[in-house]
């Protein structure tokens, strides 16, 4: 049996006494022989321009051509039926993530918390009736930061497209959602190579000298630290191999999820072949920096010896464990390529790697371009030999 044709999109607008006054209404039908009416806004029947919330005629009419105009496209809210609830189609992205894509658990523990907030606000919601303005007005009382905020516009942003490929939904109401602006930081907070030098000698024990000297000299984060066995401790070819994460008490692939090859620092060298000589825990899959027992050092514990060791050696004492990976950017790529400290930094692309390049020394500049403009001198030719 042959399906029906779908009906014309047709419709036309009307007005209607209210309570407050005349109000304009729009009604239309769908492809489905759905009718649908919607109420637009108060009758406005001065000759100025209507101020927000009225309407005159020709608006009205404009506003029921652009609801037209979206269904036959079909991208007009509602027109598709999905029978899902924002909840249920949130589920299913959760599942498509943690098996499909396989995220990390420390991925899935943050999409996991963003989703609760979510479904508590769209929850019950049918997803097709979920728009662009429900969301911007939800984003824009939203507290937290503009950074918090541009995450969950992310994560709902996913979850839609995921909708559309696995429900049908027709649009993705979260890609017009104006996103918030998160400002870089203007500067980046390093440490100068003596002051490195002075928070390894405040250190409370050899280890922690240790971790403190490799993350300012190899870039280093702290759960690659944590996570650093001595098979990724190349003497030989003096290489440290960044291949494991260690985060909320699980081990994971480093950040970007691939590993990287870091040259070591001959200061760096040294202080982790001290640290070898220790009696126990030196066996190829031992952890280079861990408790007496031989487990994961602890974060917060590792954090609080560290600001002590910033008291201890008169340095800022809010200069972050994460600024000492800054510090080995900012002085390697004085004498490195800008590809060879993204790879050592393990960057998805160069554009973080150039934040450094402000740490150039670029008192030459003037010379080098003065340099590159200069005309040569042209060169005398032999004079011509005389006729025999």
């Amino acid at each position: 049996m042959r399906p029906p044709a779908p009906r014309p999109i047709s419709g036309h607008v009307f007005k209607r006494k209210g309570k407050r006054g005349a109000v304009w209404y729009a009604k239309y039908r769908l492809p489905d022989g759905r009718q649908q009416k919607k109420r637009l806004g108060l009758a406005w029947t001065e000759k100025t321009a209507p101020p927000d919330g009225y309407f005159t005629k020709g608006k009205a009419q404009a506003h029921l051509d652009e609801l037209l105009r979206q269904a036959r496209d079909g991208s007009l809210p509602g027109i598709v039926k999905t029978g899902k609830t924002f909840a249920e189609a949130t589920e299913e992205w959760l599942t498509y993530c943690e098996n499909v894509r396989d995220c990390k658990p420390s991925t899935m523990r943050d999409y996991r918390n963003m989703a609760r907030v979510l479904v508590r606000e769209f929850g019950k919601r049918k997803i097709e009736t979920i728009t662009t303005e429900d969301i911007d007005l939800w984003i824009s009382g939203y507290g937290g930061s503009n950074r918090t905020r541009q995450k969950y516009l992310v994560c709902l942003g996913s979850i839609f497209k995921r909708a559309m490929r696995v429900y049908g939904l027709p649009r993705n109401p979260a890609d017009l959602v104006e996103r918030p602006r998160v400002r870089r930081a203007a500067k980046i907070d390093v440490l100068r190579p003596e002051e490195v030098l002075a928070l390894v000698r405040a250190a409370e024990s050899d280890q922690d000298a240790a971790i403190f000297h490799t993350a300012a000299f190899a870039g280093l984060r702290m759960g690659e630290l944590l996570a650093l066995r001595w098979r990724d401790v190349d003497f030989t070819r003096r290489t440290i191999h960044v291949r494991e994460n260690w985060t909320q008490g699980e081990t994971t692939t480093p950040k970007g999820g691939t590993e990287r090859a870091v040259p070591m620092a001959e200061e760096v060298a040294e202080r982790l072949a001290r640290l070898g000589q220790r009696p126990h825990f030196t066996d190829d899959d031992d952890l280079v920096f861990c408790t007496e027992r031989g487990q994961h050092v602890g974060y917060k514990s590792l954090k609080e010896r560290y600001r002590t060791a910033l008291r201890a050696a008169g340095l800022r004492e809010d200069f972050r464990f994460h600024n000492l990976r800054h510090t080995f950017g900012s002085t390697v790529i004085r004498r490195a390529d800008s590809r060879e400290v993204m790879e050592w930094m393990g960057h998805a692309d160069l554009t973080t790697t150039r934040r450094y390049l402000a740490f150039v020394d670029r008192e030459d500049a003037a010379k080098r371009v003065s340099e590159a403009f200069r005309l040569e001198e042209p060169q005398e030719s032999p004079a011509a030999a005389p006729a025999a």
